[in-house]
């Protein structure tokens, strides 16, 4: 991993009326790592997302991504450069194959809008790699499946098919594991462990064992403010962490 940062967030702040929903939060992702947020309810963890892709405007602060500053540049563009979110809300389009979803998304990480799609989905060029990302999320085999037929798992893993289609330099991961059994958790960990060092991603996530598995870093946020960051071995043992959380004996290890 390269020591500078993809993302780096400096002084970020956004209130909802007398809320802080980020009070001058501070935060970087390191070139190839996966870092973690985590935090109990209300933190600011959806607001920092949010401000991150640009869904929601800052009212004071920086983001910086790829050297570049993205403060202010729209949510539509932010993929285009990189920044790539996925897991948000299920955004697959159900009455298409799965192929045919993860197409889509390679024409539109080419420039390319959805409007020659239905002559263009034969075209090697979008088949070939959008195959590449089914395989590597494990859904060669349901390529030709509809989405509407597939499991949870399996739309949350075509899902991120979508996103790597887009040749993300940032994956931002928005609870990936939500809804999921314990199988088809322990499957998008493997997944996403095989993707680390290959992209940088940014992963808020509930479930602690997911986490404490997968994180090279982990910050936590209380309070829209960064409390505590460093490894899991660092973060599993600050005092300030678990009484963020309720006073838990071992956090992670629940």
């Amino acid at each position: 991993m390269a020591d500078d940062p993809i993302l780096s967030i400096e002084g970020l702040s956004k209130s909802f009326g007398a809320l802080r929903a980020s009070d001058n939060l501070n935060l970087d992702v390191t070139e190839g790592e996966l870092h973690a947020v985590i935090g109990p309810n209300g933190a600011g963890k959806t607001t920092m997302i949010a401000q991150v892709c640009g869904q929601l405007a800052s009212d004071l602060g920086k983001i910086t991504f790829a050297g570049r500053n993205i403060t202010h540049t729209p949510q539509q563009k932010r993929p285009g450069l990189g920044l790539v979110r996925s897991f948000q809300i299920t955004s697959i389009f159900r009455e298409y194959t799965a192929l045919e979803n993860v197409s889509m998304a390679v024409q539109l990480g080419a420039g390319h809008s959805f409007r020659f799609f239905a002559s263009a989905q034969g075209d090697p060029l979008l088949r070939e790699p959008a195959l590449a990302c089914l395989d590597q999320v494990g859904l060669l085999a349901q390529a030709d499946t509809e989405a509407n037929a597939l499991s949870h798992g399996q739309q949350r893993r075509l899902e991120l098919a979508m996103a790597l289609a887009r040749h993300p330099k940032l994956l931002v991961l928005d609870e990936p594991m939500a809804g999921m059994g314990a199988e088809e958790t322990n499957d998008v960990i493997a997944l996403l462990q095989g993707l680390k060092g290959k992209i940088s991603m940014l992963l808020v996530e509930h479930d602690m064992d997911a986490v404490f598995a997968l994180a090279d870093r982990i910050s936590v946020l209380v309070y829209g403010q960064v409390i505590a960051s460093g490894d899991p071995d660092v973060i599993r043992n600050d005092e300030r962490v678990k009484e963020a959380y309720l006073g838990a004996s071992e956090v992670g290890d629940a």
